[in-house]
C-alpha cells in the first residue's frame, strides 16, 4: 500500500512541477482563459477528453456498474453523444463567435444576447453549481487513497485539491490543455491493459453477465430508467458546458473544433464499457463493499498484480486530477471575467484580470475541499451540477447561437422557470422523479415553455401596439 501512496504523491509531485513550467509562457489573460486561440485538434481532443474522462466517468460509473451493471454504459455514452453534438452543432458555430467579438467566457455570448442580468444571474448559479462538480472530483480522490493508504476521506479531498490548484493556477488553459496530454496517455495505457485482465481473471463476458452475484438485470443495456436519466441529465449538460465550449474558443478554427470534440465524443462512447464492466467484475469478488463507488480502486489494488494496478490506480488519479483543473477553468474565468470584470472593476488591467483569476481559482479550490467532505457519492455531487448546467443554460445558449434578438425576458424565465421546477421535482421526490419524468428532464421542459411563452406574450403585445 506504501508502493501506491508513494506512487501518487510522486505523479501529483510531476503534476504540479509541470505546470509550473508550463506557467512560464502564460504573459497575458488570453494565454489563461483561451490559449491565445492556437490550439489544433489533437490539443483540442486531449483537454477535453482528458477533462470528460473524470470522477463521474470513472469512479462513479464504476459505482453504478457494481450496482446495476451493463447499463452504466448510459452515464459515458451520454456525455459522448452529447459531444458529437456540440462538434457539429453547437462548437462551430460558438467558436465563430467567439473569434469574431473576442470572446472569452459563455457569459460575454449571453450578455451580447440578453444583457448583463442574465450574465450575472448564470454566473452565479453555475458558481455555486460547479464547485459540487469540483467536490464530486475530489471525493473520487478521497475514495482512491482511502484504498491504497487508509487516508481519511477528508484528508484526500485536501491533498487532491492542493494538487490541481498548484497546477492549474500557474498555467489555466495554456498550461493545462498541455499537462492534460500526460495525463490522456496515463489513463488509456492504464486502462487498456488492466481491463483485459480484469475480465480474463474473471473467467470472461459470459461469465461476468451470469454471475450470481450481480443482480438478474447486471447484463441488460436499458435496465430500468438509467438510459434515460443519463440522456436527459448528460447530452444537454454537455452539449453547453461554459468549460467545454471555453476550450472550443481555444481552437485554432472551426475545423480543430469538429473534430477534436466528435474524437472525443467517439472515444467516450467506447469507454463507457471500461467503467460498468469494472463495477461489475469487483462485484463478483467484492459483494459486500459498504460503499459502491470503491468498486474501481478496490478492483485495480486487489484483483490485478502490483504493476498493473500501480499503473491503473495512476490513470484513476490522472482521471479526477484532469477533471478538477477543467472544473478550476470554469470557477476562475467565470469570477474573474463574468463577475469581477463586468460588475466590480470594469478597468481592471490584463494583468489584474489574471491575477483575479488565480485567485478565484485558489477560491474554488476551497470551496471544492469543504462540499467534497460534506458530501457523501461522486455521482450526487455531479448531478447536482449537471442538472443546474442543464436547465439554466441549454435553452438559451441554443437560442443565442440561432437568433440575432436580444431577448432578455425570455432568457431570464427560461432560467428561472426551468432551475425553480427542477429544484420542486427533486425535493418532492428525493431526486427519483416520476417514472420516466425526471426532475431534469421536467426542468428542461420549464425552461423551454418559460422561453416560449414569454416570447409569445411578447409578440402579442407588440401586435396590438402596432
Amino acid at each position: 500500500m506504501h508502493f501506491y501512496l508513494a506512487l501518487l504523491l510522486g505523479y501529483s509531485a510531476f503534476l504540479v512541477l509541470a505546470g509550473f513550467w508550463l506557467g512560464r509562457h502564460v504573459r497575458a489573460s488570453s494565454d489563461f482563459f483561451v490559449a491565445g486561440r492556437q490550439l489544433g485538434t489533437g490539443l483540442i481532443f486531449a483537454t477535453v477528453l482528458a477533462a470528460n474522462i473524470g470522477a463521474g466517468s470513472v469512479v462513479g460509473a464504476a459505482g453504478v456498474g457494481y450496482r446495476d451493471g451493463l447499463s452504466a454504459w448510459w452515464w459515458n455514452g451520454s456525455a459522448g453523444i452529447g459531444s458529437l453534438l456540440l462538434a457539429f452543432w453547437i462548437g462551430p458555430r460558438i467558436w465563430r463567435r467567439a473569434a469574431r467579438d473576442n470572446f472569452y467566457t459563455v457569459g460575454d455570448l449571453l450578455e451580447q444576447r440578453y444583457g448583463r442580468t442574465v450574465r450575472a444571474t448564470v454566473a452565479v448559479l453555475l458558481w455555486f453549481g460547479t464547485l459540487f462538480i469540483l467536490a464530486g472530483q475530489l471525493v473520487a480522490i478521497g475514495w482512491i487513497l482511502g484504498v491504497v493508504a487508509d487516508v481519511p476521506q477528508w484528508l484526500g479531498c485536501v491533498i487532491g485539491g492542493i494538487v490541481v490548484v498548484l497546477y492549474f493556477t500557474a498555467g489555466g488553459l495554456h498550461g493545462s490543455a498541455r499537462v492534460n496530454l500526460v495525463q490522456l496517455v496515463v489513463k488509456l495505457t492504464g486502462f487498456a491493459i488492466a481491463i483485459p485482465l480484469l475480465v480474463q481473471r474473471a473467467g470472461g463476458l459470459g461469465a461476468i453477465t451470469a454471475s450470481p452475484a450481480l443482480p438478474p438485470h447486471a447484463g441488460q443495456f436499458w435496465a430500468g430508467n438509467a438510459s434515460i436519466a443519463f440522456l436527459t441529465l448528460l447530452v444537454p449538460a454537455f452539449m453547453v458546458s461554459p468549460g467545454l465550449l471555453q476550450k472550443a474558443y481555444g481552437a485554432r478554427n472551426a475545423r480543430a473544433v469538429r473534430r477534436g470534440f466528435a474524437a472525443n465524443g467517439v472515444v467516450l462512447m467506447l469507454f463507457g464499457f471500461v467503467p460498468a464492466l469494472v463495477g461489475m467484475v469487483a462485484r463478483m469478488h467484492h459483494p459486500h463493499l459498504a460503499e459502491s463507488e470503491l468498486a474501481l480502486p478496490m478492483a485495480m489494488v486487489r484483483d490485478v498484480p502490483l504493476w498493473i494496478g500501480s499503473l491503473a490506480l495512476a490513470a484513476i488519479f490522472s482521471a479526477e486530477i484532469s477533471a478538477s483543473d477543467a472544473i478550476l477553468f470554469m470557477l476562475a474565468t467565470s469570477l474573474s471575467r463574468d463577475l469581477y470584470h463586468r460588475f466590480v472593476n470594469p478597468g481592471a488591467s490584463d494583468r489584474e484580470l489574471l491575477r483575479v483569476a488565480r485567485l478565484a481559482a485558489i477560491a474554488g479550490g476551497l470551496g471544492g475541499v469543504l462540499a467534497g467532505i460534506a458530501l457523501a457519492g461522486v455521482i450526487k455531487a455531479l448531478t447536482i451540477f449537471y442538472s443546474l448546467l442543464g436547465v439554466s443554460l441549454f435553452v438559451p445558449v441554443i437560442v443565442a447561437l440561432h437568433s440575432d434578438r436580444r431577448r432578455p425576458r425570455e432568457a431570464m424565465a427560461s432560467i428561472l422557470g426551468g432551475t425553480l421546477t427542477y429544484s420542486v421535482a427533486f425535493a418532492m421526490t428525493a431526486g427519483r422523479g416520476w417514472g420516466f419524468l425526471t426532475p431534469n428532464l421536467l426542468g428542461l421542459a420549464a425552461s423551454a415553455a418559460g422561453f416560449g411563452v414569454v416570447a409569445v406574450v411578447a409578440r402579442t403585445r407588440a401586435g396590438l401596439r402596432a
